[in-house]
Order: C-alpha cells, then sequence, then structure tokens
C-alpha cells in the first residue's frame, strides 16, 4: 500500500491572494472546534514539533473521537489515499498566518504583518508556495 504525504521541508507557505485580513486572526473558538482552531492549537502551543503530517491526522482523529490504540492504523488508512496539504488550512487561507516547515518537515506558524514573515518573503533561499485561493479567479 503507498502512503502519502503533505509534508514539505525547507518551505515557507505564503497567506492566500485573496485572504481577507491584513494583520493575522487568532481562530475564535465556537461550539463546536474548527479545524482551524485545532490546528492553531496544535502549531503555536509546539512550534516546530509537529509535522504536516501529524497536524493534518491529529485533527481528523480528534473530529472522528478516534482512540489512541485506534490511531496507527486510522492513520496507515487515512494517508493510504492523497490529503490536501496546509495549503489549504483556513490558517493560511482566511486568518493570515504563513506556515514555515523547516529542513525536518516540522512546522510553526507566522502572523502575515511579522517581520519573520516578511524576512521568509525575501529570503531567496527559502522555497515559497502560496496558500491556496478561497474562490476561484
Amino acid at each position: 500500500m503507498k502512503i502519502h504525504t503533505t509534508n514539505y521541508q525547507d518551505t515557507f507557505i505564503e497567506v492566500a491572494e485573496d485572504c481577507p485580513v491584513s494583520v493575522s486572526e487568532i481562530p475564535l473558538q465556537k461550539n463546536i472546534r474548527t479545524i482551524a482552531e485545532m490546528q492553531y492549537e496544535m502549531i503555536s502551543k509546539h512550534p516546530y514539533h509537529f509535522t504536516s503530517d501529524d497536524i493534518i491526522f491529529e485533527t481528523y482523529a480528534q473530529k472522528n473521537n478516534f482512540t489512541e490504540i485506534e490511531k496507527p492504523e486510522e492513520r496507515l488508512k487515512f494517508f493510504s489515499k492523497g490529503q490536501p496539504c496546509l495549503r489549504s488550512s483556513a490558517l493560511a487561507k482566511r486568518y493570515g498566518f504563513g506556515i514555515h516547515h523547516n529542513n525536518e518537515g516540522k512546522v510553526t506558524l507566522f502572523s502575515l504583518e511579522s517581520q519573520e514573515y516578511k524576512n521568509f518573503i525575501s529570503d531567496n533561499s527559502v522555497k515559497k508556495v502560496k496558500a491556496m485561493r478561497s474562490k476561484r479567479s
């Protein structure tokens, strides 16, 4: 069985061109936790600790209430098919966060207005990809 991945290395995901904010916003807590809230919490509390695969699967596992015993098998099933990467995350599309993948594929967030975000944009040694647009142009 082929296993797919969403991980990047040494790559910066820029905010989507049609992102509605010019200053990053933390996803607000709602009655039902959103994927964006879960992703924000995981990444912001543990910078450069998780890979994209870890984050995407863990949010899926939380939404589906998998037990710790079920997770290894469910993770194999989940990645046996291609999955959307963090370029499709609302954090980069709607909330104004750039997502940096280091050389180990571990990720962290940088707010759109931060100097670090600007540094990544101007650094030619870092591969850059745009977050997916929300609307077709």
